[in-house]
């Protein structure tokens, strides 16, 4: 299974047709298939609450958003998360990787991965956890549930997901 191809096609499937990614090593994969498909309009963002700003313009001109980020920017999108996301009910699925667990080559990475879970669940965001590339089978659902709820949602890919750090 091509994970990257199967993230594309879940989008698609859900009428997600505006995307908003900010660089990420681990998800060049998803962000290049996301880039080259016709009926998603993709857009890269500087940081990741200006995404979510580009998101809520796109959701209220009718289009259904999703940001494509790493969690060692969650701290910067928390007032975005409450003031806009959340205060407006506006569903926003968020695919994150997920950098500093067991075998992360970064140092840096690791002090956000310690906050990453607790500040999302301290703003009630329902977060799901992919480790196993199967973990993907539930993406879809977890679309649906997003768009029928109108909560921003996370999505959380660690490295094993995404096939490891590789030989260290």
């Amino acid at each position: 299974m091509n994970i990257d191809k199967k993230i594309t096609d879940d989008l698609v499937a859900n009428d997600i047709s505006f995307v908003t990614t900010v660089p990420c090593k681990q998800l060049a994969g998803v962000i290049e298939e996301i880039d080259q498909h016709p009926d998603i309009f993709h857009i890269p963002s500087n940081k990741e609450d200006e995404g979510m700003g580009l998101c809520a313009g796109a959701w209220m001109g009718g289009k259904r958003p999703m940001i494509i980020m790493q969690n060692t920017a969650i701290g910067v999108t928390i007032n975005t998360l409450a003031t806009l996301t959340q205060y407006y009910r506006m569903p926003l699925p968020m695919l994150i990787s997920y950098r500093g667990e067991l075998r992360e080559p970064v140092a840096c990475q690791v002090e956000m991965a310690v906050h990453t879970k607790a500040l999302l669940a301290q703003m009630n965001i329902p977060t799901y956890h992919f480790h196993n590339q199967s973990d993907v089978e539930e993406l879809d659902m977890i679309l649906k549930y997003t768009f029928m709820c109108n909560k921003p949602v996370a999505i959380l890919t660690d490295a094993n997901f995404w096939g490891g750090y590789g030989d260290q």
